[in-house]
């Protein structure tokens, strides 16, 4: 059996341990509670938003050999924009696939096209705004730039996104998705990119963690009149 200065002394540890990551703690608590209490799809926003829209049949389209192109084609993809057919070429050129005419970037009135094939029809726009540049933690990070923030007149402070170079769709933003964002935030401890489970902070605080927890155990130990007893038997 430890001394009552060894037990002091583990008290002391297991008190500051405690005090320390007590607020991570917390919060890995929290943030796993409304993980498991929400629903995946709610927080992308699948709620509004229609049904996966079918690629529009076109026809009379040019060949890319008709194309004033710059560089051989290595990648090609049909998108829609407007109701427009496009070619969208080595992800970086835009060609109408009817006139042949190169589109450097889309306007406001059709990245608003776009976001009505995608979002709800009962959905009212509140204003439109370009975005050239975000930061590491903006709700649109590590996505195609320059895009168009679309915003809409509802309580969840709703945003689509449509990137302005070859006018996709990407993504919608909205309250809960911000609270799941910041809580993954706190989860991971990756304040910079959110998903990296490999950082230094995250490593340091698992094993403060299972440090605090065997502190917890071992003063149990020294300190349950139980054993103590069984302690007393056995030197009999």
């Amino acid at each position: 059996m430890v001394n009552r200065h060894t037990a002091l002394k583990i008290r002391k540890v297991h008190r500051y341990l405690g005090l320390f990551i007590g607020i991570q703690f917390l919060m890995w608590t929290i943030s796993g509670l409304y993980f498991s209490w929400t629903d995946i799809d709610d927080i992308h926003g699948d709620q509004f938003k229609k049904e996966k829209p079918k690629q529009t049949s076109f026809s009379n389209l040019l060949g890319t050999a008709q194309l004033n192109l710059e560089e051989p084609i290595q990648n090609l993809e049909l998108l829609e924009i407007a109701g427009e057919p496009y070619y969208w070429i080595n992800e970086n050129n835009l060609y109408n696939a009817v006139s042949g005419n190169k589109k450097n970037e889309i306007t406001e009135q059709e990245a608003i096209k776009v976001a009505e094939r995608y979002m709800l029809s009962d959905l009212k726009i509140d204003k439109i705004q370009r975005i050239e540049s975000v930061s590491d933690h903006h709700e649109y990070r590590g996505r195609p730039l320059p895009a168009y923030e679309i915003s809409y007149k509802t309580d969840e402070n709703l945003k689509a996104y449509v990137a302005i170079k070859n006018g996709a769709f990407q993504t919608v933003r909205h309250r809960d998705w911000r609270w799941f964002d910041f809580l993954w935030m706190t989860h991971t401890m990756d304040y910079q990119g959110r998903d990296n489970f490999n950082t230094i902070v995250l490593r340091a605080f698992s094993l403060l963690g299972l440090i605090t927890v065997l502190s917890g155990f071992l003063l149990w130990y020294t300190s349950s009149p139980t054993i103590r007893k069984i302690n007393k038997r056995t030197k009999k």
